[in-house]
């Protein structure tokens, strides 16, 4: 068998940015480049200030359970204690201050205290019965199709990109995603990048930044890499180009101690992450921003929201550990506030009824929280449909009443039309005026 340079730089490449809609196979070992190659992202000279911290929540959350109308008779019929926000006793959620559905007590799941602190503090806000119109149920068609922002399954297989990549498109950031002056516009913080950077140039996967940042093979595996990619000027080569001058670019930022070793992150604002999926790639993400390395986009994934069974104890944690570490990342980021915006998605919601294992099955409806210094926040916001059997999707699931489109489509400042093709939304008013 003969491989040929070509297919190394696409293995490896592919490897390491997870570029979807590729259609490439990676080989081991090399999970830290991004690449693009899709030519179906649009050039753009629109530059949007600030930047956009995307939190997927992997497994569809329960978003009944964090944001709860607990007195409602048909949530309280429909679910256990166990499996409900209380509106008293000892575990009582947290009320929220609302005017979505005035008549009905609005609580915070009791572990998300952090989240109602900036909730009342008005630097978070909540969009309810959000999500996808389509109505799959599906964990991986669900997080494919709000990746690469369209609504249809039979749109999937002609839309290679994502839509961060055809939001920011080169953004003038020049060959690569980077401009003459080296730039990072975007990075993800799981192994390989989210689906909704396919196609971008430039964006780097960072899962974890205490021991530098370079290809898993190190610098042999990089010194190979580069070599390949001086001999050609097409995408692949361009791309790794692009992707070892940011891993170079993000490593050599890094405070070292005198032995070499890359020196424990200080945060700012009395901040603390803990070791969690959550605090660590937040962290990441507050690291690399103060780089000042043009960091326009963030993708953050946090797993473990599929609770099918137990989902009492595992819910609890996960919702204390994100809102913990959404919190610290708020703290030790606060200089930059007025350019930063958080928001929190998930690929849909559980089922409004319980099942006989303690937990939750997939549902439709979920709920998205914004966080930021141009949020207006501490507000519920949205259309609330009830709860009642003949307001239900298919009689079983909360209906969404907004598409998630919405809601990102008024963070990014960008004409919707480009990022979500075929979609046209009225903002919700998330962002402050």
């Amino acid at each position: 068998m003969t491989i040929s340079r070509r297919t190394v730089m696409r293995g490896g490449l592919a490897a390491g940015l997870g570029l979807a809609g590729g259609g490439l196979t990676g080989l081991p070992g090399i999970r830290s480049l991004a690449f693009a190659a899709d030519k179906a992202v649009a050039s753009s000279a629109e530059a949007p200030a600030g930047t956009l911290v995307v939190v997927f929540l992997r497994g569809g959350a329960d978003m009944l359970a964090l944001v709860a109308p607990a007195d409602d008779p048909d949530y309280r019929a429909a679910r256990t204690p166990e499996l409900r926000v209380a509106a008293e006793g000892s575990r009582a959620g947290i009320r929220l201050e609302q005017t979505l559905a005035p008549a009905l007590d609005f609580r915070l799941h009791p572990d998300a205290a952090p989240l109602a602190e900036l909730y009342a503090a008005r630097r978070l806000a909540i969009v309810h019965a959000v999500g996808l119109t389509d109505g799959t149920r599906s964990h991986f068609v669900a997080q494919d199709l709000m990746e690469r922002g369209i609504a249809r399954e039979e749109d999937l297989a002609r839309t290679g990109s994502g839509w961060v990549a055809r939001w920011l498109g080169d953004g003038g950031l020049g060959e690569g995603g980077h401009d003459v002056a080296g730039r990072v516009p975007a990075i993800g913080t799981a192994a390989a990048p989210a689906a909704a950077l396919a196609g971008m140039g430039g964006a780097l996967a960072v899962p974890d930044l205490r021991g530098g940042l370079a290809p898993p093979g190190g610098p042999q595996a990089a010194a190979v890499l580069a070599a390949l990619s001086r001999q050609g000027d097409g995408a692949y080569e361009r791309a790794a180009r692009a992707a070892l001058d940011g891993l170079s670019m993000v490593d050599g930022r890094l405070p070292r101690e005198a032995g070499g070793k890359v020196a424990a992150y200080d945060a700012e604002g009395g901040a603390v992450y803990e070791e969690t999926e959550a605090g660590r790639a937040l962290q990441t993400v507050a690291r690399v921003l103060k780089m000042d390395i043009g960091l326009r986009v963030a993708c953050v994934d946090v797993g473990g929201w599929d609770t099918h069974e137990n989902q009492q104890g595992r819910f609890a944690t996960a919702v204390g550990q994100l809102s913990r570490a959404i919190a610290a990342f708020h703290a030790d980021t606060r200089r930059y506030e007025r350019d930063l915006t958080m928001v929190v998605m998930s690929e849909f919601g559980r089922r409004l009824r319980g099942n006989r294992s303690q937990g939750t099955d997939h549902g439709h409806g979920g709920a998205m929280l914004v966080l930021g210094g141009r949020v207006a926040g501490g507000r519920l916001l949205g259309q609330w449909p009830g709860l009642a059997s003949h307001q239900l999707d298919r009689g079983v699931d909360l209906a969404v009443t907004t598409d998630y489109r919405t809601v990102l489509s008024e963070l990014i400042g960008a004409p919707a039309s480009r990022s979500f093709p075929g979609f046209q939304g009225k903002p919700l008013g998330v962002l402050s005026a």
